[in-house]
């Protein structure tokens, strides 16, 4: 028995919906509730630059990725997307540590304030958009369900790609107003 016959698809899509949904509340009450523990940033201070070097490896192993699925190198692509899903992972879990210590970062009023927030809303709320979308797209894959993964990953590629590619952008812009 293949493993597309043994996981159903619909409560599978509604699992990863529920831990999309979770996982997202949770980080806006991380975000905009919790208290930072160290709210000086005096521990950790390198997360936000781990954060932004996460996020363009995994950019990095998306675009491999891509290159190698277009030349037909199956198990390269799969290798590829395994090490972009692996470095957003970390960035995830760098990213709820960070936030727990330091709370939220706020861009100085410059001229460039206004670009930076367009930004910083269009990479959070693809963000939202993009968890859920990566996982079923893994689901997809892993379970040999392909024309189902090819059909969602056309979406899910540069979504994921432009969350990657502005959460470095969003970092570096704060951290050069910052100087």
């Amino acid at each position: 028995m293949s493993t597309s016959q043994i996981i159903p698809i619909r409560p599978a899509i509604t699992a990863i919906l529920g831990i999309s949904l979770a996982a997202t509340l949770f980080l806006f009450w991380l975000i905009y509730v919790h208290p930072a523990a160290d709210p000086a940033s005096l521990r950790l201070t390198f997360l936000p630059a781990l954060n932004a070097l996460l996020n363009g490896l995994s950019a990095c192993a998306l675009l491999i990725g891509f290159v190698f699925i277009r030349a037909g190198r199956i198990p390269a692509h799969r290798a590829a997307m395994m090490t972009a899903f692996v470095f957003s992972a970390l960035f995830l879990v760098c990213y709820i540590v960070n936030y727990a210590l330091h709370g939220e970062s706020h861009y100085p009023h410059t001229p460039l304030r206004t670009f930076y927030l367009i930004l910083l809303v269009s990479h959070i709320l693809l963000s939202i958009v993009a968890l859920p979308t990566i996982l079923i797209t893994f689901f997809f894959s892993l379970t040999g369900r392909i024309p189902y993964h090819r059909k969602i990953a056309r979406w899910t590629f540069p979504l994921w790609l432009y969350v990657s590619v502005t959460g470095v952008i969003v970092y570096a812009m704060l951290a050069a107003a910052r100087v």
